[in-house]
């Protein structure tokens, strides 16, 4: 008897796994970068703002490449754009990697490496979302699931990066930029071989085509998308700023590092891939439950943020005050992903939501930077604003995300 494969909705499920993998890869490539930051400012004699650019320098390739890329993912398909980003990001650990190792001052090296693995990570990760929507086009049910999955694994590599990260680099300093070369050449390798796209019958459209459709869309849902990509945006620049602030509150207020700061670190993330996973199979493409979870989520978010400056005396009071942060983002995540996928039409699917990825691209991109030039200055002032950005969020989805327009 032949062996049989086994298939969700004629999807295979070695392709969701393939699926999944590639934003678990590309969040290990940066995360795991984070709790190692103090790493590199000893080893390369640099200052805590030129090894938040190590991040930030990433996510702004990122941001430029990603509406290129979802345009390119409409008119030639997602694979074909995927493969040559994870090449790209294969290059760019070893750039990385190699200066690192022969290399006298590596740092400029370094940022040339990370630039060509954003423009890699451009080219692969946002291109999953309109690829689950493709794959799941007559089934929102099965879509949110695999959305929802999606960002657990994501969520899934945060929660390992600061625990890899630490045991690489406490190895070899440079380790971590190699890692991401051999984690990008698996993810590359599982999708030249598991990754089946339906094929579109119909003509993709022409340039003026697309641009006026995309222009439509905008100008009728234009309000709710953008209510979306600032909530996106919102989103992963407190998660990364939190991040950033607790990987160096751990190190130099608390004398931990290491693989037991990997550890640490390690568990709001847990809290964020859990309610991920439970938010994906809950909302079901209900797009009324998709507003009461996006609100509920920034309500608990705007208040829980100003918590975690004045938490900072305690671990314990710490941990609990950015796991509430991690839940309310692991339900924000897996509901946005899923209301801009679903709410689009496919021919313009890979643009609109490369727009949306650019906005959290923007958020991962400034949340480093902007919390260490706060530190010096006021911690709590900056959280308290993030608060009320918050706030101003909430009344945005409250009257701008009406379920019977998208």
């Amino acid at each position: 008897m032949a062996s049989k494969v086994t298939k969700t909705n004629n999807v295979s499920i070695w392709c969701i796994i393939t699926i999944a993998s590639i934003p678990l890869i590309m969040t290990l490539g940066n995360s795991m970068l984070i709790p190692v930051l103090p790493v590199f400012e000893e080893e390369i004699g640099i200052s805590p703002f030129q090894s938040s650019l190590i991040i930030t320098v990433y996510s702004v390739a990122a941001i430029l490449i990603i509406p290129i890329a979802g345009y390119l993912s409409d008119r030639y398909g997602r694979k074909m754009i995927m493969i040559p980003g994870l090449i790209f990001t294969f290059i760019g650990g070893l750039i990385a990697g190699i200066a690192s190792l022969i290399v006298e001052n590596p740092f400029a090296w370094i940022l040339v490496g990370r630039a060509l693995q954003g423009i890699g990570a451009a080219g692969a990760l946002p291109i999953i979302l309109p690829l689950v929507g493709d794959l799941y086009k007559d089934n929102d049910e099965k879509a949110s699931s695999c959305l929802g999955l999606v960002e657990t694994s994501n969520t899934f590599g945060k929660v390992l990066s600061p625990i890899i990260g630490a045991l690489f680099a406490a190895m070899l300093w440079y380790l971590p930029f190699f890692s991401i070369s051999a984690f990008s050449l698996i993810s590359l390798i599982a999708v030249i071989f598991f990754i089946k796209v339906p094929k579109d019958k119909e003509e993709p459209l022409k340039l003026k085509e697309f641009l006026s459709e995309t222009k439509k869309i905008f100008q009728v849902e234009g309000k709710w998308l953008y209510t979306v990509f600032l909530l996106g945006a919102y989103t992963m620049l407190l998660l990364f700023g939190i991040l950033f602030y607790l990987s160096d509150i751990l190190e130099k207020q608390y004398g931990v590092d290491g693989v037991p700061k990997g550890v640490v670190l390690a568990y709001p993330l847990v809290v964020l891939c859990l309610t991920s996973f439970i938010t994906g199979r809950k909302i079901k493409g209900d797009l009324k439950t998709m507003k009461i979870i996006i609100m509920s989520a920034v309500a608990v978010l705007a208040v829980s943020i100003t918590t975690v400056g004045f938490s900072s005396d305690s671990i314990a009071l710490l941990l609990i005050s950015t796991s509430l942060n991690g839940l309310a983002i692991g339900a924000l995540l897996p509901t946005l992903d899923a209301m801009i996928t679903e709410s689009i039409n496919k021919e313009t699917r890979g643009t609109i939501t490369s727009f949306y990825s650019s906005a959290r691209f923007i958020g991962v991109a400034a949340g480093p930077p902007i919390v260490s030039l706060m530190m010096p200055i006021d911690i709590n002032v900056g959280y308290i604003m993030a608060g009320v950005l918050g706030a101003l969020l909430f009344i945005l989805s409250w009257k701008w995300i009406n379920p019977n327009q998208t």
